[in-house]
């Protein structure tokens, strides 16, 4: 297959490198020293999985150049994926699987209302990794994992390639029954630990033991599920403490992109996250009180990253 991957993080740069190193023919689109790192050396993959050197690359910061590809991963960050379709256009052909994998519930259709919803994948990924330098790609925790499936949860024989390509290149790749139920409970995940996270500036293991920070931890997962499930999205029975589950079991020291990106002063996903979370919660009528709380926390330090204040 022709794949391509727009945004060479730590999500793109990880699961696009595998596919590559089994064979497929990839194409990353990349800017900067990331790229020109890339085009020199290769893209390295340090991880718990194995390291690997994917040398020679193509990659370019040129879509135009890149052409016309069967499936196009979209790695960059949930707040980018607008600014992204638009010029990603000249990889879409009439034929092309756009295949969204950003934490939060919405990079599907937004990607849909540019593309067409018949040429979009419901799609996320699983993995804790970032860009260490540039042409390197960290993979510190988590089995990497994608999960896909059209958005109307019918499997078919386009799904079913994707998913060879992915198993085949060492990926765990899962075909969800119900795929926005996959996508709500991820972010039921991502997005509380993320948010309080940002808000305290500590790691998950401090956040999820302390009983003031655990408290409002489980709250936040509550009012993810609330949302999703007044919004249609029908949430096992069980969610709220298989997301609890996870939370324990990951690593103590682990956070995530989004508080990371706050941390250091940058632009985030604020706006995918929480703010989905409020905006979604209000439309949906369902009163969210620690996501809006921490939503219009942040939202200054958001506004400052972005030059906008």
């Amino acid at each position: 297959m022709h794949i391509g991957v727009f945004g060479v993080g730590g999500v793109g740069g990880y699961f696009g490198g595998r596919l590559a190193q089994a064979g497929e023919q990839v194409v990353f689109i990349a800017r900067g020293q990331h790229l020109a790192a890339m085009q020199r050396d290769g893209l390295r993959i340090e991880s718990i999985k194995g390291d690997a050197l994917v040398q020679p690359v193509q990659a370019t910061d040129d879509p135009h150049a890149a052409g016309v590809v069967d499936v196009l991963l979209v790695g960059v960050k949930a707040w980018q994926v607008s600014e992204a379709a638009a010029q990603m256009r000249p990889m879409v052909g009439p034929e092309t699987m756009v295949v969204p994998l950003q934490n939060g519930v919405e990079a599907a259709e937004q990607l849909a209302a540019v593309f067409g919803r018949e040429r979009v994948i419901g799609g996320l990924c699983r993995i804790f990794s970032h860009v260490a330098a540039p042409g390197v790609i960290r993979h510190l925790s988590a089995e990497p994992t994608i999960i896909i499936n059209e958005l109307d949860n019918t499997t078919t024989a386009r799904v079913e390639q994707i998913h060879t390509a992915l198993v085949r290149a060492g990926i765990d790749a899962q075909i969800a029954p119900d795929i926005h139920v996959a996508l709500w409970s991820k972010f039921a995940f991502v997005c509380p630990t993320g948010t309080l996270g940002a808000v305290t500036r500590l790691s998950m293991g401090i956040v999820r033991t302390q009983p003031e920070t655990r408290q409002m931890l489980e709250q936040a997962v509550q009012e993810v599920l609330t949302v999703a499930r007044a919004r249609g999205v029908p949430m096992p029975a069980e969610s709220f403490e298989c997301t609890m589950a996870l939370i324990e079991k990951t690593a103590a020291d682990a956070i995530t992109s989004m508080q990371r990106d706050i941390m250091d002063g940058r632009p985030s996903e604020l706006e995918a996250q929480p703010g989905a979370v409020a905006r979604l919660g209000s439309a949906a009528g369902v009163e969210v009180p620690i996501h809006t709380f921490v939503y219009h926390s942040l939202l200054p330090l958001e506004r400052q990253a972005r030059g906008l204040i």
